[in-house]
């Protein structure tokens, strides 16, 4: 603004008791703003997240809500729901029985809605011998559980009464002026117990563990003061979860670096130090589990997220009948960010280099520089079933397909696999015509190997490998994924726009005979045959955070009796 047309500043200026005011009102509702979103956020936390340690790996919260418990026994096969009791009856022998300790008698009548297991570090249950004497035994993984009271009173008296306190051989300690009850059952097994105000009972696997505990409720950085992590919780509550998780991931890549037999490159570690936690609820509905998920970077986290969700069109291209598929919006990007965390991830689906190699060697092609850097869209990968009248040794077809970003540079890439399966390993390759489009086949009659390759809509290229499904998505399905039921139902999801989905047919993929990709050892098969659906629903929701919806849906089993 130049000297002309400055305007006469007493005019302009609010008069000063109007500004204090103003400056008053927001400072005033700024504070109100900052605690209600502190209040709210530790309203989300897990019970004792004050008593954990910030470096704990994982943390387990579940309901103590026996009812619904019941409710999850209800689902399954008769052979699941026998499978899912024993471990059940593990768990409580494991935590209860094998100390004399029976839920009924000595835990229900005084204790809260949920109880939190955090395991920590390892180096939180190292015992050094001293000189002379020889080396420990290993120590079980550091545990402490902290078990809400809601009722003081009862408590007391109901402990003070139960043979399992009364028979055991328990020493009492101080540390800092905490009282610690301990019993050393075995060489390498101990437990210990600790009241806190009459509000908690940490209950740990060693000593050490309850220390660190007892250290964190007085002075040392906790679960609750995680960066990010209250707020993250905000976002996927749910009011009558049976259970809530939270990994936390730097600690976890440290402890993973430190005891793999496989070194991580230092430049993959510090990646996954960009990363600072996922957590999920679980919440039971009449038809299954709802799982809400998120994972979140560190707030000084040089990494950013691309926040475009454009996965929204596959399921309108594949037809009702798909028995699985995995889609997102963008195949390069996915890429680029699967290959700099596959080095320090024990579940590898795909190695990259020997992807690279294998395609270098068999075709010819680079990965990146030949496929990749024209895969810049939307892509899916889908498991068809055959149509009627198909060979019986091709139950179904694996079917990828990818929106590109350059349809010459594709062309060209294409034309090129067309003269390598041709020369190479001599495949007829021929052109036909489906419903008025062009395909091309590539086909290997005395392996009983067919391949097929075409376009939808211009910009969509595809490839199926088996059973001949081109007339299921040429030039569009007669009814597609996205209007069937189970599939809606599935992924059935508040996110929108989202960035891809996952969705499996259980019942009918484990029906399906004669896929070689599909052979489940029977062990699985037992938890598989429980469920009738999975379906997964994700998106970037900023460039620090990305949620993730899932719904397992389960089927109805007998009425469970007792427990044994």
């Amino acid at each position: 603004m130049n000297a002309q047309t400055k305007p006469n500043s007493t005019k302009q200026r609010p008069p000063l008791p109007l500004t204090i005011g103003a400056a008053a009102a927001l400072v005033g509702g700024g504070a109100i703003a900052f605690w209600a979103l502190t209040r709210q956020q530790l309203n989300v936390m897990p019970i004792g997240a004050n008593a954990i340690p910030q470096d704990a790996l994982m943390v387990v919260s579940v309901s103590t809500d026996t009812g619904k418990w019941q409710q999850l026994r209800e689902f399954g096969t008769p052979r699941s729901q026998a499978a899912f009791d024993q471990s059940l009856v593990q768990f409580r022998d494991r935590f209860l029985k094998n100390r004399g300790l029976e839920y009924a008698r000595d835990i229900q009548p005084w204790i809260g809605k949920e109880v939190t297991m955090a395991f920590l570090p390892p180096q939180a249950g190292v015992t050094v011998p001293n000189p002379g004497q020889p080396a420990a035994p290993p120590n079980a993984q550091p545990t402490v559980m902290v078990v809400p009271i809601a009722d003081a009173l009862k408590a007391k008296d109901t402990l003070e009464k139960s043979p399992a306190t009364q028979g055991a051989k328990w020493t009492e300690r101080d540390y800092k002026g905490v009282k610690v009850r301990e019993n050393q059952e075995s060489a390498n097994q101990s437990t210990s117990i600790a009241v806190l105000d009459t509000t908690q009972v940490l209950v740990a696997n060693n000593p050490n563990a309850i220390e660190r505990a007892i250290d964190t409720v007085k002075e040392g950085k906790s679960l609750a003061q995680t960066p990010g992590y209250g707020e993250a919780l905000t976002q996927i509550q749910e009011e009558n979860a049976i259970a809530r998780l939270y990994v936390n991931i730097p600690a976890a890549a440290n402890t993973s670096a430190a005891n793999s037999s496989r070194p991580i490159p230092p430049q993959t570690l510090a990646q996954l130090q960009q990363n600072q936690g996922l957590a999920a609820t679980a919440k039971l509905t009449n038809e299954g589990i709802q799982f809400k998920g998120i994972s979140w970077l560190r707030p000084d986290s040089q990494r950013k997220l691309n926040t475009e969700n454009t996965a929204k069109t596959i399921p309108t291209r594949l037809p009702t009948d798909t028995l699985m598929m995995a889609s997102g919006g963008n195949l390069k990007q996915f890429w680029q960010d699967y290959t700099q965390g596959s080095a320090s991830n024990p579940i590898q689906f795909v190695n990259p280099e020997a992807l690279r190699q294998g395609i270098r060697t068999t075709v010819g092609l680079d990965l990146e520089k030949d496929l990749l850097n024209w895969m810049q869209g939307e892509y899916s990968l889908a498991l068809l079933p055959a149509p009627q009248g198909a060979p019986a040794a091709l139950p179904a077809s694996l079917v990828f397909m990818v929106q590109t970003s350059d349809r010459r540079a594709a062309e060209a890439t294409l034309k090129k696999l067309d003269e390598v399966m041709a020369t190479k390993y001599a495949f007829k390759v021929e052109e036909a015509k489906v419903e008025g489009q062009s395909i091309v086949n590539w086909s290997l009659p005395a392996a009983s190997v067919n391949i097929t390759r075409g376009w939808l809509d211009g910009n969509v290229a595809f490839l199926s490998l088996g059973a001949p499904i081109a007339s299921a998505i040429l030039p569009k399905p007669t009814k597609a994924l996205a209007e069937n039921e189970l599939f809606r139902k599935s992924t059935q999801s508040e996110l929108a726009p989202h960035n891809g989905n996952f969705f499996v047919d259980m019942d009918r993929v484990l029906k399906l005979q004669n896929f070689p990709l599909l052979q489940i050892p029977a062990a699985n098969r037992t938890v598989l045959e429980a469920i009738s659906s999975i379906g997964v629903t994700a998106a970037v929701t900023s460039d620090r955070t990305s949620r993730y919806d899932v719904f397992v849906g389960l089927k109805k089993g007998n009425n469970p009796g007792a427990l044994p």
